[in-house]
Formats: structure tokens, C-alpha cells, sequence
């Protein structure tokens, strides 16, 4: 019942009525062209409940819910799955955004798991693009940050910055995020110096 209603107050509530025709079958009698222009139906609403989900999600995030984004990225990250299959790295934003929610609630051997998910698709994606990347180590970053690991934090925050510079420029919003985390970082480990030069380029 606790998971229920924690899974309505997410996300259920949103996407109850956008459920239904997906989970409705296609009758099989219908022409080619009928059955073509239902699976492109299908695949239309699939997309809109996963950006729906993950933006939902993000917000929870942001407001510092994390309990409660947990659900909606839990629906992302499935219906990414059955849009464009396990193992694409349009799964990697659902995995980074249960790994943060996940740290946020103290359930750090669940954010790994999700973290290793995203990390082992982006390395066996070839042309996997930069801007994923670069999330991709932020999330590691922040993932060591809250284990107490600064100096593999800074390892994947120093990445982070470097992708995120090369790929939207130097002076970039991108690049300060991570600039703002680094900051963070030696903010805790009492090196004040770095810490308020980081935060002024922030």
C-alpha cells in the first residue's frame, strides 16, 4: 500500500489515463497500414510518458524529494527500455536521476548499481555524444562526494568540466556546474582558498 500510494503522489496519478490505450492490445485484424499507424501511436505516447516521467522526476530532485522521484524515474527508465531497447544510452538520464535520487535517500549501494548501469552503456556506446559524458561523471562525482571519496569526486568532476567546456565552451552554464561541485568539494576538505576561487568562476 506504502509503495502504491508513494507511486501515485510520483507519477501514477499523471499517466494513469495515458496508460490505457498503451496497455490495450492492437486487434490483429486490422490492414498493414492500420497496424503501422497504431505501433507509430504507440510509440508516440511511450515517448511522451518517459519526457512526462523524467521531468517529473527532475522536479522532485530539484525540490529535494527524492523519495518521491524515485517512481517517476523508475516509469522513465521502463519506458525507455521498451521504446529503444536495455541497452541504449537513451536509458542513461533515467539511471543518473535514480542514482541522485537514490544518494539523496541514503541508498547508496542502489545509486551504484544505477550508476554502473549508466556507466557500462556509455562505455560499450561508441559514439556515445559528450554531453552524456559529462553527466555521466557529475553523477559519479557527486556519487563519491556523498560516500567521502573527494579524491575520485574531484577525478570525475575534473572530467566532467573537461567535457562539458570542450562540447559547449569554457565560459559554458554546462562547465559551471561542475566548477560549483569541485567547489564543494574542497569546500569539505577545508581548503578555502581553492574552494572560493572555484565558486567566483562559478
Amino acid at each position: 500500500v506504502a509503495h502504491q500510494k508513494a507511486d501515485w503522489v510520483s507519477i501514477h496519478e499523471r499517466i494513469c489515463q495515458l496508460l490505457i490505450p498503451i496497455r490495450t492490445s492492437v486487434p490483429f485484424l486490422l490492414s498493414e497500414k492500420e497496424r503501422k499507424h497504431g505501433t507509430e501511436q504507440l510509440v508516440k505516447r511511450q515517448k511522451y510518458i518517459i519526457d512526462l516521467a523524467y521531468s517529473t522526476a527532475r522536479e522532485f530532485v530539484w525540490d529535494g524529494k527524492h523519495q518521491e522521484a524515485i517512481p517517476a524515474a523508475l516509469h522513465a527508465l521502463r519506458f525507455s527500455a521498451e521504446v529503444y531497447g536495455s541497452n541504449s544510452v537513451q536509458l542513461v538520464p533515467a539511471y543518473l536521476l535514480l542514482a541522485e535520487a537514490s544518494t539523496g535517500v541514503g541508498r547508496l549501494p542502489e545509486a551504484s548499481k544505477y550508476l554502473s548501469q549508466a556507466q557500462w552503456i556509455v562505455l560499450t556506446t561508441p559514439d556515445c555524444g559528450a554531453a552524456v559524458q559529462c553527466k555521466l561523471h557529475r553523477s559519479l562525482g557527486l556519487f563519491c562526494t556523498a560516500e567521502g571519496n573527494f579524491e575520485q569526486a574531484l577525478y570525475h568532476l575534473a572530467n566532467d568540466i573537461y567535457l562539458a567546456s570542450s562540447t559547449f565552451g569554457l565560459k559554458s552554464v554546462e562547465a559551471s556546474g561542475g566548477y560549483f561541485h569541485m567547489a564543494n568539494v574542497f569546500f569539505r576538505q577545508n581548503k578555502m582558498d581553492i574552494a572560493n576561487s572555484l565558486y567566483a568562476e562559478v
